[in-house]
């Protein structure tokens, strides 16, 4: 096997059977990833200097083909069911053995990197890839060791991505020709037969997220910023919900958008990138994202681009899924360190596409678990097949079901004795919809939403009188400086208030029916802060 690339570590490939690879390119700069991926035709140039690059048929994760391999070491500690679907370990070998026998004699790209801004908790992760730009993507989203760490690096885990070896389900047992599968004994993940650079991103968190909480560590789906005065919030949110959006405020320092662990000490981000979504991005709302899609080092994911270079983010050709990966310091306000201390506030986000959720409310602990556990947002009509005209409950527990291995009460209960703890304010806020549902109302505006978020983190919302919401028992501020009073309480914007009122109802008894899965591992006092059924 030859070995090229500025540093070497001394732990070889072998313990993955890879010394029959052609050759090994080692942590390349992003310039030499950049002149790999375009001579070898898999991405192009666009005019501002980003890399653009097509997944083709899979343009995001491929929930249905992800897989833990069933064995001694951890199978007691898994969530089995439909999240944390069971492997044969045998297979898990024989695909692993194929996989490097499709490897031989070809090209690879390895980046060394870690999981984890906090040094006492970070993950030494291994990535392996096929293509150019996957190794640059993953150089963006994860963090760099020194010069001198990569001499000695020893990954805890090794991530093995090859998009061009398909699975034979008849064979391997997997679902279809896509796998993801993560070995916990074996400490490796295999993917094959997606280019979606996502799932290399997730393995990684949903490997920190069986491992911290063995530390107490509580890991996050997440965004985090801080004040100047040193005043960390935490945004909860599943895609889409504004994570990446609402933290990147230029009043206060990023920490980062997606991933965090919370340990006794404080915060600390899992990566050292971002990847934004950019469909209809706006430079006018989102300037800082906006800028970094004109960059030179961001990897832009199904973006459509002309001849010339130029972009349209406005084109979701490939998929409403458009993404821009891209280092963290690429956001002028981005913390050097991605370490900030204990929460004042949680802020937990939801799209609401049903528009009866407030626009903000402020939560007390024993909701505030509730909506962890529940993790709503909703899914939009005719974005997605068979959803038909009615916008669609999605519950994803702890906010980020598909990446937690652990059954939701481990991370909930760690979540409450965080927020006990550190006495941390709680608020759920609507990025959804007002006025009506999904094709009667509409989006809540982003400046209102800033503006309300801003006033809960900068203590505002405390002193502001409170009403109770009948059908969520939310408590609901009356009144918020550059925000019409009118549209603090949802009721008010609906024309029909029986049509507001029925919708209600109906997704009281949605979270109702969702959560019964988890009455038996939660307090009482937890259940008494459920939505009242009508």
């Amino acid at each position: 096997m030859e070995q090229k690339g500025p540093r070497k570590s001394s732990y070889g490939l072998d313990n993955q059977g890879l010394s029959a690879v052609g050759t090994a390119h080692w942590n390349l700069s992003a310039p030499t990833l950049y002149k790999e991926a375009l001579s070898r035709g898999e991405a192009s140039l666009s005019e501002g200097g980003a890399l653009v690059a097509l997944t083709g048929q899979h343009t995001g994760r491929s929930a249905n083909d992800k897989f833990i391999v069933k064995e001694s070491g951890s199978e007691d500690n898994i969530w089995w069911g439909k999240v944390n679907k069971p492997f044969e370990d045998t297979k898990f070998a024989g695909l692993h053995k194929k996989m490097i026998a499709h490897l031989e004699g070809k090209e690879v790209f390895v980046q060394d990197c870690y999981a984890g801004a906090d040094k006492n908790n970070r993950l030494p992760v291994r990535i392996i890839t096929e293509c150019a730009w996957h190794n640059l993507f993953a150089r963006n989203m994860f963090i760099q060791p020194e010069a001198h760490e990569l001499d000695d690096f020893v990954p805890e885990f090794t991530i093995l991505q090859t998009p061009s070896f398909e699975a034979d389900p008849a064979v391997d047992g997997t679902r279809s020709e896509v796998f993801v599968l993560a070995n916990f004994a074996e400490k490796l993940v295999i993917i094959g037969g997606t280019s979606y650079a996502g799932e290399i991103k997730k393995s990684v968190f949903s490997i920190l997220n069986y491992l911290l909480p063995e530390k107490g560590i509580l890991p996050m789906h997440c965004s985090v910023n801080v004040s100047s005065e040193g005043d960390s919030a935490v945004f909860f949110g599943l895609s889409g919900t504004g994570k990446t959006t609402l933290s990147a405020d230029a009043s206060r320092m990023l920490i980062g958008d997606d991933e965090h662990g919370w340990a006794d000490e404080g915060v600390f981000n899992f990566e050292g990138g971002c990847y934004a979504k950019v469909i209809k991005l706006s430079q006018e709302a989102e300037p800082e994202i906006y800028a970094t899609t004109g960059r030179f080092g961001t990897v832009l994911e199904n973006v459509v681009m002309d001849e010339a270079g130029k972009l349209d983010l406005d084109d979701n050709r490939h998929t409403e899924n458009t993404r821009a990966s891209y280092p963290i310091h690429f956001i002028p306000n981005a913390s050097e360190t991605g370490i900030a201390g204990n929460p004042k506030n949680v802020i937990m986000l939801t799209a609401d596409a049903f528009g009866v959720l407030p626009p903000i409310s402020k939560l007390s602990p024993e909701q505030a678990m509730y909506h962890f556990i529940s993790g709503y947002t909703a899914k939009l009509a005719g974005t997605e097949k068979g959803l038909g005209t009615e916008p669609q409950a999605a519950f994803s527990t702890c906010f980020g079901a598909p990446f937690m291995p652990r059954h939701p009460s481990v991370y909930a209960k760690l979540l409450g004795e965080k927020i006990a703890k550190h006495d941390v304010n709680c608020w759920l806020v609507n990025t959804g919809w007002t006025g009506g549902a999904y094709g009667t109302g509409h989006r809540m505006p982003i400046g209102h939403t800033r503006a309300l978020v801003n006033a809960a983190l900068d203590g505002t919302l405390a002193n502001v009188e409170m009403e109770k919401d009948p059908f969520f028992g939310l408590s609901i501020p009356t009144a918020c400086e550059n925000v019409p009073s009118k549209i603090l309480n949802p009721r008010n914007t609906w024309e029909d208030k029986d049509a507001y009122d029925k919708q209600a109802a109906h997704l009281v008894n949605l979270f109702i029916e969702n959560f019964e899965q988890f009455a038996e591992y939660v307090t009482e006092d937890v259940m008494r802060s459920a939505p009242n059924r009508a």
